[in-house]
């Protein structure tokens, strides 16, 4: 569904215009409102047999699909400083900022209450430390934030056709793991992630 203003939030003109794609303009006032891309982070955090954790979703947009542990970028935050503070949130696990490796970045739409965000969602990777002897191992210790997440799950994500039989929420997701899987190891010149619970 696009956006859509019935009248000018400024004078109430019924001639608001939607303009390129990018733009509210009024002709009545000259009011103007660009519809700026929300920023989002995402992290794909697995070990080193290559699976990676996921969690179900538990609110619309696509309530019930997998999606990698994210969220929006707050005002004044950094996206390294949003995804230390979204796992934190939705897994109880804390990590610092030195401890993600930037991954990609995808263009993506949140539709919520009808509204649709166009959102650039950028994706980070870490790898499990040594200390845990897998993800499942990993898993037992996270506290899932319950109005995010209904549960977490592990899927071994090594060819494209893992990620095509995955059903992800977002195409962002989707993409990121299929760049991912050409390079799996990316991270591993890094020491090991120090994931704290």
């Amino acid at each position: 569904m696009k956006n859509q203003f019935n009248m000018c939030p400024m004078c109430g003109s019924k001639k608001i215009e939607w303009r390129n794609d990018r733009k509210w303009l009024c002709p009545d006032c000259g009011f103007d409102l660009y519809c700026n891309i929300a920023a989002a982070v995402g992290i794909v955090l697995y070990d080193d047999a290559q699976n990676v954790l996921f969690e179900v979703r538990a609110k619309d947009p696509r309530k019930g699909f997998l999606c990698l542990p994210g969220g929006f970028v707050d005002a004044k935050e950094s996206t390294e400083d949003a995804i230390v503070r979204e796992c934190r949130e939705e897994l109880g696990a804390t990590l610092s900022e030195q401890e993600v490796s930037y991954l990609c970045s995808f263009p993506n739409i949140y539709e919520y209450k009808n509204i649709e965000y166009k959102t650039c969602d950028i994706f980070f990777a870490a790898r499990l430390p040594a200390s845990y002897k897998d993800m499942n191992d990993f898993v037992k210790t996270l506290h899932r934030q319950e109005r995010e997440v209904v549960r977490f799950e592990v899927h071994r994500v090594a060819t494209a056709e893992d990620v095509e039989s995955l059903p992800l929420a977002f195409p962002s997701a989707k993409n990121t793991l299929l760049k991912w899987v050409n390079a799996p190891r990316h991270c591993e010149e890094r020491s090991d992630v120090a994931i704290h619970n």
